[in-house]
């Protein structure tokens, strides 16, 4: 794929970026280099790679799951919080239907 001055000009158009006609002819042959470029990624053999988001291995610092650690924050207060609701439903908060 190439990319041509008309081209660099109408994605500046549809950016709403305003361009003069040298930063145009600076900006194609660079838009071309990184087209070669992603052609290039597209024939690099990635089969049996796995995906990852990191480059060093990552694991996720959980900690333990405990319910009602803490008596003033932790769970089973349920009927205080509802006693605070308008219109509380069979242990839930009631809300007005908004999906025929």
């Amino acid at each position: 794929m190439s990319v041509d001055k008309a081209t660099v000009a109408k994605i500046a158009s549809l950016a709403r970026i305003r361009v003069t006609d040298a930063e145009v002819e600076a900006m194609v042959p660079e838009l071309n280099q990184i087209l070669d470029w992603v052609e290039q990624l597209g024939e690099v053999d990635c089969a049996g790679v796995e995906p990852m988001t990191a480059v060093i291995p990552n694991t996720l610092r959980l900690r333990d799951d405990i319910v009602d650690a803490d008596p003033l924050t932790g769970g089973n207060v349920r009927d205080k919080v509802l006693a605070n609701a308008p219109a509380p439903e069979h242990g839930f908060f009631g809300v007005p239907k908004v999906i025929e």
